[in-house]
């Protein structure tokens, strides 16, 4: 199988552009939406943020072929109308491989590009301790195997984990798409009571994102609102 990158591209708004005049925002707005259109062989979904995580209002959710191709997505983006009123605020790389502990994924895995999407999407950094790695593989195994029977009881909620071993400073990118944040919420309490927890390093920033088009973001944000005064 061809190699495939997920990347969380976390962008956040200069509240100047705001106070630029209608038609300036709108000229921006539709210069950042032409240059939003994935390139060949890029699947990108946009998110938003607006008011839900400081600092941040759109979260760019992409899947490629090759980091190259996420790097010129990047730079088309910022260098483009409202783009260049965008600041990188979080951004998360990680490669999609078979998992050592699944033997035969679900419907419910690695599943975050296709079909529909679902209303919400959740990413974070993921890092297991030390420890972790230095335990035998049977240990790993049954911790594993619990996290994902509690994972399996809630079948509303679908996981992608992407191995960022070397390529970026977290361990995995771990992203759930979902229409029932409660469900989610409820899956995440549960987690927290199973063994694997003990070996988590760090599980932060979580980024929770509104599935919209990337037009109706931008009106969100203010390309055709009324000028102030």
């Amino acid at each position: 199988m061809s190699s495939r990158y997920v990347r969380a591209l976390a962008l956040g708004l200069d509240p100047a552009w705001r106070r630029l005049d209608s038609m300036q925002r709108r000229s921006t707005a539709d210069s950042f939406l032409t240059a939003l259109a994935p390139g060949d062989g890029v699947v990108t979904e946009t998110y938003s943020l607006i008011g839900l995580k400081p600092g941040i209002d759109l979260l760019v959710w992409q899947l490629a072929g090759s980091v190259d191709a996420l790097e010129e997505e990047s730079a088309r983006l910022l260098r483009s109308g409202l783009g260049r009123w965008m600041t990188v605020r979080e951004s998360f790389t990680g490669l999609i491989s078979d998992s050592q502990y699944v033997v035969g994924p679900t419907t419910q895995e690695q599943s975050l590009f296709e079909g529909d999407r679902a209303r919400y999407l959740i990413v974070y950094p993921f890092t297991k301790t030390t420890e972790w790695y230095l335990t035998s593989r049977e240990v790993r195994q049954g911790s594993m195997n619990e996290h994902m029977r509690v994972g399996h009881t809630y079948p509303q909620v679908r996981q992608l984990l992407a191995y960022s071993f070397g390529l970026d400073d977290q361990d995995f990118v771990v992203a759930y798409e979902t229409d029932e944040l409660p469900a989610f919420s409820a899956l995440v309490r549960d987690l927290r009571a199973t063994e694997s927890r003990r070996s988590t390093l760090r599980d932060t920033p979580i980024l929770l994102g509104i599935h919209r088009p990337a037009a109706e973001i931008v009106e969100l944000l203010g390309a055709s609102g009324a000028d102030d005064g």
